[in-house]
């Protein structure tokens, strides 16, 4: 299942993941991302400064529990 997260501005990455309650602070998104294979777009991602778009998605394979997201910028189509 795809869950759509609407944001209001920009996110990167790292932002997401602690947002969405997948790491407990921002300084575990660099560990984490080197860790565990966080696709983006379906292309492996480590950067934690990355710049989310609307209709990005995010998939973490290795934590199925987790699932998959896609980003909506509020405000587009």
């Amino acid at each position: 299942m795809v869950e759509e997260v609407v944001v209001d501005g920009d996110i990167t990455l790292g932002q997401f993941l602690k947002t969405e309650g997948i790491i407990e602070s921002g300084g575990q998104a660099k560990w984490f991302l080197n860790e565990f294979e966080v696709l983006l777009n379906n292309t492996r991602e480590t950067r934690r400064g990355k710049k989310l778009s609307h209709r990005d998605t995010i998939e973490i394979p290795e934590i199925p529990e987790v699932g998959s997201f896609v980003i909506l910028h509020q405000g587009e189509e």
